[in-house]
């Protein structure tokens, strides 16, 4: 299969970043696209890879399609490869990134409107200390623009 620029979907192109974000500096091209495919390999399972929430988007797909378009996304500035020793690394561009922390903001905004919905008590904040400060500071301005509903 031959990838050109208009072959991956943004929602293509969304699913792999979000995929890549479970593996970044800790995984190469393999682990991503075995993610991608909804693999059972052992790796896959013990690092709870299958938990990710687009885990097996391209389950249809043969793993060598699925890395070709991994390679796109490298090739086109969304992702690239760091080599940590000999080991190759997937690693977000600053581009990727963007994207990718954009998309993460969006994902705990959701999971807020659901802890809402269902009445849960304004949760620990705690669970947010560890993650990057860039896509904190992005939830933050998202949800100072939605009604304060724990009120």
């Amino acid at each position: 299969m031959k990838i050109n620029k208009n072959t991956l979907t943004v929602d293509e192109k969304l699913a792999i970043l979000r995929a890549a974000d479970e593996i970044i500096g800790q995984g190469g091209r393999t682990i991503l696209a075995k993610i991608l495919k909804g693999s059972r390999d052992k790796k896959v399972l013990v690092l709870g890879l299958d938990r990710c929430p687009v885990y097996g988007y391209f389950n249809s797909e043969k793993i060598a399609d699925i890395t070709e378009k991994i390679d796109w996304m490298i090739d086109h500035d969304f992702l690239d490869i760091e080599y940590f020793g000999k080991l190759p690394m997937i690693v977000f561009t600053d581009r990727g990134w963007k994207i990718e922390a954009d998309q993460r903001a969006d994902e705990l905004l959701s999971e807020w409107d659901l802890w809402i919905e269902a009445g849960k008590p304004i949760p620990n904040m705690e669970y947010l200390k560890d993650r990057n400060r860039h896509m904190i500071f992005l939830f933050l301005d998202k949800s100072e623009l939605l009604p304060l509903s724990f009120a």
